[in-house]
């Protein structure tokens, strides 16, 4: 793994305002790595994981919208399907520069 990031889906348009998920809703995420550089050569693959949880790394996610996730309830924690688009409708894509 070269690069990691945790981002909680709640806080996708505010970090001060945190909104749940509406279930099959399309909804945009974008964000950062922020600081990587990485030399990539030709033949060499990039691999994208998005993943709704990262435990024991990370603390569980409940699949529901808390007020505070730390004070989620067992009855909280439900199962999930996330899916990616890749249409052309909802193009999915990540921007990597190229720098020669």
């Amino acid at each position: 793994m070269v690069a990691n990031e945790v981002f909680r889906g709640r806080y996708r348009a505010s970090f001060e305002k945190p909104m749940p998920i509406e279930p099959g809703k399309v909804v945009e995420y974008t964000w950062s790595l922020h600081t990587q550089d990485y030399t990539f050569k030709k033949g060499h693959r990039v691999m994208v994981q998005v993943q709704s949880t990262w435990f024991p790394l990370i603390d569980r996610n409940p699949q529901t919208f808390v007020k505070n996730i730390f004070e989620a309830k067992e009855s909280d924690f439900k199962a999930a399907t996330h899916r990616i688009y890749r249409s052309q409708e909802f193009p999915s894509r990540v921007e990597i520069p190229v720098v020669h």
